[in-house]
């Protein structure tokens, strides 16, 4: 998985990126290892708005290999954001991932039954 990394209304620095890649990196078991997916990553200060304190924002969209997964947090400190980003990220995979199963369960039986209403030897009363 490839990281594209902005900062907004602050400085990226090396220790943000390195912090914002290591939490991300748990990212790529849920996703596979064939998947040639992009994480676009923005992290900054939304302080415009509130009268006092800052207010971090971190947000994450993943693209590519059948994967569109969105997820943002906001919080007053930046590395509590990103931890929280990292859950809701994994939390929305796991998600996906459940309900990729159960369609594909869904048409499995759909198929069975159907192949058990052309049995012609089940006696019907």
């Amino acid at each position: 998985m490839r990281l594209n990394i902005k900062g907004t209304n602050m400085e990226l620095t090396p220790a943000i990126r390195a912090y914002v890649e290591k939490k991300l990196s748990v990212v790529e078991k849920y996703l596979g290892e064939n998947v040639d997916a992009v994480a676009r990553v923005e992290v900054g200060k939304i302080t415009h708005h509130h009268k006092s304190g800052e207010i971090f924002k971190a947000e994450v969209h993943i693209i590519g290999g059948g994967v569109d997964q969105y997820a943002v947090v906001e919080q007053a400190d930046l590395y509590a954001a990103i931890d929280m980003l990292k859950d809701e990220i994994v939390q929305n995979l796991n998600n996906e991932k459940g309900k990729r199963f159960v369609r594909a369960r869904r048409g499995a039986r759909m198929i069975k039954e159907m192949m058990r209403g052309l049995n012609p030897f089940k006696k019907r009363f």
